[in-house]
């Protein structure tokens, strides 16, 4: 067959000839496809270290300028809360509460004259607070919390730095 058609039959050198360049393309192709596949991780976590840098340098400039602010914050004290709690049972169940607002520099006035109005933001939540609500280690922290968005939210933001809870006392 090899004489009338004019190819020679392939031999063992040229069969090992073709495997090897075909492992080597294979090999190529995976080292290709796994560095695409890191450039991909790369790009798409890059994004994310650049936001989590400007994160800490906000955090670092907020520090700072809360450690220039301090001596110039002002502790707006509240005059003390009771209120019912929401509760099943018989008994009343009572709660009163002792907290002092930290206004931003240069807001003290602005924050004294609206009161009133963080008052009555804040007298729906506390009368909806369970017993319940107020057990754990974690309680002040979220009736923290929940004070500081609603003063927030009445006054409007800038307005309050902080809000410290003195007492929390439960009856």
């Amino acid at each position: 067959m090899s004489e009338t058609t004019g190819e020679t039959p392939p031999d063992g050198a040229d069969v090992a000839k073709k495997a090897g360049k075909g492992r080597l393309i294979a090999i190529a192709v995976v080292v290709v496809g796994l560095l695409a596949g890191a450039g991909g991780v790369y790009w798409y976590m890059r994004p994310a270290e650049e936001h989590a840098e400007e994160k800490q340098a906000e955090a670092s400039s907020e520090e700072a300028e809360a450690e220039e602010g301090d001596v110039s914050a002002s502790y707006i004290e509240v005059p003390p809360m009771m209120v019912n709690l929401r509760g099943g049972g018989a008994q009343s169940k009572f709660v009163k509460l002792r907290f002092v607002i930290v206004a931003a520099p240069g807001k003290t006035d602005a924050v004294k004259a609206r009161l009133p109005v963080v008052l009555d933001a804040l007298q729906p939540f506390l009368r909806e607070l369970r017993p319940d609500d107020l057990n754990g280690s974690a309680a002040v922290f979220r009736i923290k919390e929940e004070m500081m968005r609603r003063s927030t939210e009445a006054l409007g933001k800038g307005m309050v730095r902080d809000v410290l809870i003195q007492d929390l006392i439960q009856q």
